[in-house]
Parts: C-alpha cells; structure tokens; sequence
C-alpha cells in the first residue's frame, strides 16, 4: 500500500532533483513545500523546476498564486491534503517536497491553526511599521526562543502571526505546533542534508547560474507586475537584493553576496527547525542511489 514520503531539507541540498528519481521508481507526484514556488512568475530565484524539466511527473500547487496575494498556510494545508489524499486514492505514491517546515507539518500532523484577531494583528502591524522587526524579534527571542530560530529576523509578516498567537492563545507559538504522535497518512519523513563545506559551494553557484538565467530580468518583470505590494513574495531570499540592484541601490555582485549570505542564515534555521523533529530520517543528499535508500525506508519498491 502506497504512503506519503516527505521530502524535507535544507535549500539547495537537491531535493527537487531526488523528488523526481523517487516519483519516477515508485510511480509519484509531487507536492509542492515551498511556500515561495506558489507564487505565479517567482521561477529562477525559488530554483522552481521549469515544466520541461519535470519529466512528464505530476506536479502540485506550483504556481497557485498571485505575487500580491499573502500566503495563508492555513489554507495551504487544506489544499496540500486534498492532493495527498487524491494522489492516494488513485494507488499512486505523493511526494511532499520543500523547505518550508511549517507547511510541511501542517500537512503530516494535527494541527489547527489559531485564528486570527484583527485587533491584535493591527496592534502589532502598526508597531512593526512604527519601529521595524527588531524589537519584535527581540521580544519573540525572550518569550519563545524556539519560534525566534525558525523564524528570520527580518521577517515582519511571520513576527506578527507569531506574537499574534501568543496573544490570542496565551501560550508559546510552538506550543501551538507539537511534534507528538505518529505523523497523518503513515508518512515517511525524510531530511537530507549536505555536508556544510559542500552545501555552502552549492548556494554560491546556485547565485551565480540564477543571475546567469536571467533572475534580474525576472524581477523587473514582477516588479511592473507590483511584487513590492506583495506582503509574502516581495520578502523571498534575493528578491530584495535583486529589486535593490534595480533601484540602483547596489551593484549585482554586492546583491549576489549578500543573496548567499541569508541564504546560508536561513539553512542554518531550516536546520534548527527540522532537527527538532525526531521522526525525520536524515540521509545525505548526495548519496548514491538515494532513490532507492528512500523506497528501503518507505518499505516500497520500484
């Protein structure tokens, strides 16, 4: 009987690569865990694979929204278990493949997301357009220092929700997303990862061969289209920098660097937040015949 297998890691290790040699041995598809490659026009700064590159597997929630719309893991959740549980249905194996390890446990465990106060949200948006992220990251960090690792300093948006819960629930925000109990669908979760020398080379040539493809070209493109008013995507890694270059702020390799600079700050907090899970099996990306290490795992075979 087929079972969901998770595909989980930091960025950059090859997962969207080990995803399609997995689907492709135990007759797959796949479901997108990157909360920026659901955004329409956002392709070579979120390493989304292009169609032709898919081969011919099924891909799911790429490409779902609109570079102004905010991204709602609540409803992510709802929309990731209804391809899951079709793709079951159908006697195929589901892939759920990505880096962003809320929206991976709000598919694979029971979780119900606190619902929003609109006073406390105005609340703490007015103070974060009053004095920026600091303060606000500096009183997640005392408050619960576990939501503060996983979340980037300077991400406004995610500051808010999680101040916002607390309010609203009394309790710490990852007291709202407990890892207890076996995951939905008996999945299979699986982390890989890259040695830190190996993976650090990887982001500075996966900077380098995004500019080469064209990701300032793609960012004019998105920013006529009004990428600086969308509160989720105009905060993905490089979008700034590269919306920087265009402004005539910076000049390309400054922007290139510090690209790949937050880009190894934010795999050293997906590190932190999928090390905290104890079910996950954490294999090296680079590893011979991965495919088939994962199917052993999934107890399925090609």
């Amino acid at each position: 009987m087929n079972r969901l297998i998770v595909l989980a890691g930091p960025t950059g290790t090859g997962k969207s690569d080990a995803a399609l040699d997995i689907a492709e041995l135990l007759d797959g598809e796949i479901v997108n865990a990157d909360s920026m490659q659901l955004y329409r026009g956002m392709d070579i700064g979120t390493a989304k694979l292009p169609p032709d590159a898919r081969r011919g597997i099924p891909h799911h929630l790429l490409d779902v929204l609109d570079i102004s719309r905010r991204a709602s893991v609540a409803a992510y959740q709802q929309q990731a278990r209804q391809h899951v549980e079709d793709i079951l249905a159908r006697g195929r194996t589901p892939l759920l493949v990505g880096g962003s390890g809320l929206y991976i446990r709000a598919v694979v465990d029971r979780i119900d997301f606190p619902g929003t106060d609109p006073l406390v949200r105005a609340e703490l948006e007015a103070e974060l357009a009053d004095v920026g992220t600091a303060p606000l990251f500096e009183r997640l960090t005392r408050l619960d220092p576990a939501a503060a690792a996983a979340i980037e300093p300077a991400n406004g948006r995610r500051l808010v929700r999680a101040l916002e819960v607390m309010r609203v629930t009394g309790q710490p925000f990852t007291a709202t997303l407990p890892i207890s109990g076996p995951p939905l669908y008996d999945a299979l979760l699986v982390c890989l990862d890259r040695p830190s020398q190996v993976l650090d080379e990887r982001l500075d040539r996966r900077v380098t061969l995004m500019v080469g493809a064209g990701w300032l070209d793609e960012v004019r493109t998105l920013d006529a289209a009004g990428l600086r008013h969308g509160v989720t995507a105009s905060r993905a890694l490089g979008y700034p920098q590269m919306l920087a270059v265009l402004d005539g702020e910076v000049d390309l390799a400054t922007a290139m660097a510090e690209t790949t600079r937050l880009t190894r700050r934010f795999v050293r907090r997906q590190r932190s937040w999928f090390g905290r899970d104890h079910r996950m099996h954490r294999l090296d990306g680079g590893l011979p015949q991965l495919a088939a290490a994962v199917a052993g795992l999934a107890g399925l075979s090609g």
